[in-house]
């Protein structure tokens, strides 16, 4: 579990592939302090550390869905990555409530600059459209924002300098694949409606 409060963007130093999937390392100012099998969200996607490199990397083992429902695929060396370890018993929540667990992967439509802030525009996959509210939360790469403006096919999130410059947002462009998770709470009101 996660809060969507990026700890820090760390540095994909590999992304190799492998039979089943894929290795990805990525650097950390904190690896020297996880333990292996321990969960850190890497863009918003729930890992499990498999092995800490003498370089700082942490290893990470992706499975083919993993590859195929998140941007994770998309990463190259020297890429930079939005890091997050699990919660604490007893830690504030920041964010709301994450699982790392990437529902959809969606296309960055705009991304500008307006006074200080900066408006972030994502296309909103059909399938999920009923998962989202005005005013409500959403994981964007692994970060817990407000839905500022929703329309049909679409959804919109005012970014504050703080936030653009301690994220990989600052990196992303237009066509830029986006992962997202829906809010825990929208995901099981869906499915017992569903069940009715």
């Amino acid at each position: 579990m996660f809060t969507g409060i990026v700890e820090e963007c760390g540095e994909v130093t590999a992304l190799h592939p492998v039979e089943n999937g894929a290795q990805l390392k990525v650097k950390s100012t904190f690896s020297g302090e996880v333990a292996l099998g321990e969960s850190v969200a890497v863009n918003g996607a729930c890992l499990t550390v498999t092995a800490v490199e003498d370089d700082g990397s942490m290893v990470f083992d992706l499975l083919h869905e993993t590859l195929r429902l998140t941007n994770l695929g998309d990463l190259k060396a020297g890429d930079i990555a939005n890091l997050e370890r699990a919660l604490r018993v007893g830690d504030r929540l920041s964010g709301h409530f994450v699982q790392g667990h990437v529902d959809e992967c969606a296309e960055l439509i705009a991304l500008e600059k307006s006074g200080q802030d900066h408006r972030l525009q994502i296309s909103l996959p059909a399938e999920f459209k009923h998962l989202v509210v005005y005013k409500g939360s959403i994981c964007v790469n692994g970060i817990s924002l407000t839905i500022a403006e929703l329309e049909d096919d679409s959804f919109t999130l005012w970014i504050i300098p703080h936030t653009f410059d301690v994220t990989n947002l600052k990196a992303l462009k237009p066509g830029s694949r986006i992962n997202l998770e829906f809010d825990l709470l929208a995901k099981h009101l869906s499915r017992l409606q569903d069940l009715r």
